[in-house]
């Protein structure tokens, strides 16, 4: 008893600590208590779990891929249906394919062949004209592109894809799966719209079958799920996914399978239906296809999407078309016609990659139709998220208070390793969707409170941190790196970053003739809102003052990834800061306020340098050097912010006018500028319309078209006739008339002073 007491005394605390965060994990996982970063993080982990799925080729399904290989040699997209009509004859009754699903949807008549307008020209100025009708009549079967397509599809396992809608009808739906009238007064939840998008009549008449490829993405915007089939109206129709793979396998019908019969089920199990699975009646007999909550189903992903991910073969359309694939790739097979191609919007965000083909969706969820394999959440995996809380929880609270940190970190680590492999063999071997989230967190926080010693060693660490870069960093981010000591250092390492050099203009002559206390306030109130601006507002690290310059930099000593776009933006704020204080600063009687900065991005060397008397956290190379030029030359060319193109390219979401290439002092090489406008998503139609203008005065300057060029920026110049810019071409174009440069001009300014 006495050394069970002295156990208790000395390790009580942290039993007890334990068992509350264990009771409070289990808690959790029956859903007592709700957590959004729960089931976020779990959906993260399954995401995970999916990935580490091998991916296995499945030749049962074909990809028909209108690739930028297709655009290319075929032609801008959407093609006539008189295309899709060969792609369609090729495919079936060249190829033989025993199905062939439609990732696109017609829900408008195709008029580009141009035969509704000679059918107008009939009817009013070629009226009456010989033998003009007539011919009219035998060009029409060729040139009713629709009809073309109607005519390939006909007879043929053909499925076409359909969207559903809120705000309109469009087109002709297909038949149903079955309607709310077969469920005998049964209420199946379901995903419901109350209107489509669907295909005109004419091809949907001759297709054999339409299903709907509507994503569905949760909160996050990634598809992890999707559904079979949806409501519209009093009818239940199918997926794209499901209305192919009945083709393919020939099914005369789809029902719901209710797990009892109406009469003997309770209310609330009359309310939801009872429906646990569809029935496909195929052949070989009666396929079951298990459905979880509102008919859906989770898509389980196989490799990593697209050509190269490994999971299904991936034909180009245009190879189809001119008959170059082979053969036995596509006999009797699944063909899915979709696109993988840039701008054509049909790319998801899903577990396994972030821009991943959606027609490849619709294989996923086929390829577990065939093979009868759905991941799916059992009614029980409540009980088995309770019981590894439970097991882990208690195990772990009782041997992790008695062991040296050493042994509590492998018996942690064993603990974490255990709980995935278990959850990775529910996935993979019973298709068992199993959430694990909560224990994992609880045995990272129980290895957290009883190693607290180390959590406040990294606390002094941490002070340490804050005292030096106190100066440099806004407090936020202080307090971030206090958090996590480690991740970051003083030490001197070669890093790309973006600096920025920011002066004010004429200031020589604005502080000879401003008393000193007036001059002392000016300049405070200049670098407090400019310092503000660097450091609080985008998390910049201040560098110094050089008198009236100021100095900052973004990537270190925090890795922002975006740290481009940090200080662009900075550098737009710093304007609109500056032209505030300009207007304050006038009404006050003093000097008005102008400022220049440039911007560079590049490899450079960060640390903490000086001497033995004084340190300074600071960057410095060839790329500081370029930033510190490109503010110099902001005067030059009349305008706030000049930024290098390896920062523009950093900082895409910025609309840019280039300005010049130019070769600064110090550097031979000649590099592009420009000067950032906004955030592209603010610019209005007149100002794209003058940086297109401009783009083409630089581009006819290049090619030494000087009147052309100068026509433009007269024109610029009448819209804006203050702006710098183009006030200085006009004047280059002015000397360029009056005389050409040598032969060998290149078009880049060699500016010969800092």
């Amino acid at each position: 008893m006495a050394a069970l007491a002295g156990q208790l005394k000395k390790y009580g605390a942290r039993w007890l600590a334990g068992l509350v965060l264990t009771m409070l994990a289990a808690s959790l996982s029956i859903g007592l208590v709700d957590s959004a970063t729960i089931i976020r993080l779990d959906a993260m982990l399954s995401d995970l779990r999916m990935r580490a799925e091998p991916a296995v080729l499945d030749r049962r399904i074909v990809i028909v891929d209108i690739d930028e290989n297709s655009l290319t040699r075929i032609g801008r997209f959407p093609w006539s249906r008189d295309i899709q009509a060969q792609l369609v004859t090729q495919l079936t009754r060249h190829y033989g394919v025993a199905a062939l699903g439609y990732d696109i949807s017609f829900p408008e008549a195709d008029t580009s062949s141009g035969y509704a307008v000679l059918e107008k020209l009939a009817q009013h100025e070629l009226a009456g004209v010989p033998g003009f009708d007539a011919q009219l009549a035998r060009l029409k079967p060729g040139m009713d592109y629709d009809g073309l397509l109607a005519q390939a599809m006909r007879g043929q396992p053909v499925v076409l894809g359909f969207n559903v809608s809120d705000q309109q009808k469009k087109g002709v739906l297909p038949a149903p799966a079955f309607t709310v009238a077969s469920l005998n007064g049964r209420a199946v939840t379901a995903f419901s719209a109350r209107g489509y998008e669907a295909n005109i009549a004419q091809l949907q008449n001759a297709a054999s079958g339409a299903g709907i490829f509507t994503a569905l993405t949760d909160t996050d915007g990634v598809v992890r799920s999707s559904t079979l089939l949806q409501r519209i109206g009093n009818a239940y129709y199918p997926s794209l996914s499901l209305a192919t793979a009945a083709v393919y396998l020939k099914a005369r019908a789809i029902t719901p399978h209710f797990t009892q019969s109406a009469d003997n089920m309770s209310a609330a199990e009359l309310a939801n239906g009872g429906l646990d699975q569809l029935l496909m009646f195929t052949p070989q007999g009666p396929r079951a296809i298990p459905v979880g909550e509102a008919l859906t189903t989770t898509v389980q992903y196989r490799g990593s999407g697209g050509p190269s991910g490994g999971a299904f073969a991936y034909v180009s359309a245009a190879d189809v078309l001119q008959g170059k694939v082979p053969p036995a790739l596509l006999k009797e097979v699944i063909a899915l016609v979709g696109t993988s191609a840039p701008g054509l919007n049909d790319v998801r965000a899903t577990p396994v990659n972030a821009e991943y083909p959606g027609v490849e969706v619709h294989a996923n969820l086929i390829k577990s139709i065939l093979d009868g394999r759905f991941k799916s959440r059992p009614d029980y995996a409540l009980a088995i998220e309770l019981g590894q809380v439970l097991l882990a929880g208690l195990a772990l609270a009782g041997a992790l208070a008695v062991l040296s940190p050493a042994w509590s970190m492998l018996l942690a680590l064993g603990a974490l390793g255990a709980t995935l492999g278990f959850n990775l063999y529910l996935y993979r071997v019973q298709d068992m969707l199993v959430d694990s989230a909560v224990v994992l967190l609880l045995i990272v926080a129980l290895f957290i409170v009883n190693v607290a010693w180390g959590y406040f060693f990294e606390v002094r660490k941490g002070r340490a941190l804050v005292a030096r870069f106190g100066e440099y960093v806004a407090p936020e981010l202080v307090a971030e790196m206090a958090d996590n000591p480690q991740r970051y250092t003083m030490e001197g390492e070669n890093r790309e970053l973006t600096v920025l050099f920011a002066d004010v203009r004429g200031f020589t002559a604005i502080s000879e003739n401003m008393a000193p206390a007036a001059l002392r306030e000016y300049i405070n109130l200049y670098l407090t809102a400019m310092s503000e601006d660097i450091r609080d507002s985008h998390g910049g690290t201040l560098d110094k003052y050089i008198g009236d310059a100021v100095m900052a930099f973004w990537g270190a000593p925090l890795a922002f990834p975006d740290h481009a776009s940090r200080a662009v933006a900075s550098a737009l704020l710093m304007q609109r800061s500056a032209a505030r204080l300009n207007d304050d600063f006038i009404a006050r009687g003093w000097p008005a306020l102008q400022i220049g900065i440039g911007i560079n991005t590049g490899l450079m060397h960060v640390g903490d340098m000086g001497s033995r008397i004084r340190r300074a956290y600071t960057v410095m190379g060839d790329a500081v050097n370029l930033g510190a030029r490109l503010e110099g030359i902001t005067k030059t060319y009349g305008v706030g912010i000049v930024v290098s193109a390896t920062t523009r390219h950093a900082a895409p979401q910025f609309a840019y006018r280039e300005l010049d290439r130019v070769a600064v002092k110090g550097k031979q090489q000649a590099v592009a500028i420009f000067e950032p406008l906004g955030l592209q998503e603010d610019m209005d139609a007149a100002a794209l319309a003058r940086l297109e203008c401009w783009s083409r005065v630089l581009v006819l300057l290049r090619a030494r078209e000087w009147a052309g060029a100068q026509q433009l920026v007269d024109q610029l110049l009448r819209q804006q006739p203050q702006d710098g810019l183009y006030r200085l071409y006009a004047a280059r174009l002015s000397g360029y008339l009056a005389q050409s440069p040598p032969d060998d001009w290149d078009g880049v300014t060699i500016f010969d002073s800092k």
